[in-house]
């Protein structure tokens, strides 16, 4: 039997394994929410299979995600990374890695962990949505807003309404997996 799944991932087999393994999944260490904080903003402005083809290439690109490696690239790794064919060649995102990286260090050191201080903003659990249709699934919410302009005022750089809720959704804080998704219940 076919199972029934959000429209968005539907016909592409990296997308559906994405859907069905990682996309909604509640995430508390601070390594996988980096890892998808950076693939986040990359992603501004372009699809998001986009970003899936080339995450090998961002892992190895970008030391395994490492963000204390990150906070410290120097110029040489930079120019590197900006010839790397194999993942987004933006100069502003790669820059507003490294700021990201500095800034996430620093949200660890004065809440914990960067998991705490991020799922503060939805009392520590996923808000689970019932959304009937892909259109109902919003672009942005309150939070989201909010989450963002916290971010921007800590110094990350990307991160608007828009790409902070797509972060949620990827790491599980918000469920948007449609009702009759069978991943709705599961996560």
């Amino acid at each position: 039997m076919k199972k029934h799944r959000c429209g968005w991932c539907e016909g592409d087999a990296l997308y559906e394994a994405y859907h069905d393994k990682e996309w909604g999944v509640p995430v508390y260490d601070d390594d996988t929410l980096f890892e998808f904080l950076i693939l986040e903003t990359f992603q501004a402005g372009l699809s998001w299979i986009t970003i899936l083809r080339k995450r090998e290439n961002f892992r190895k690109a970008f030391d395994n995600f490492d963000y204390k490696t990150i906070a410290s690239y120097k110029q040489d790794k930079i120019d590197s990374l900006l010839q790397d064919a194999g993942i987004i060649r933006n100069k502003l995102k790669v820059n507003a890695t490294i700021t990201n990286a500095q800034a996430f260090m620093k949200i660890q050191d004065e809440f914990g962990s960067f998991s705490k201080y991020i799922w503060a903003f939805v009392d520590g659990k996923p808000i689970k949505n019932k959304c009937k249709t892909m259109q109902d699934i919003p672009a942005t919410t309150a939070i989201s807003d909010a989450l963002s302009k916290d971010l921007k005022k800590r110094g990350f750089k990307f991160v608007g309404p828009t790409v902070v809720y797509a972060h949620m959704q990827a790491t599980g804080m918000v469920n948007d997996h449609i009702e009759s998704c069978f991943r709705y219940d599961e996560v």
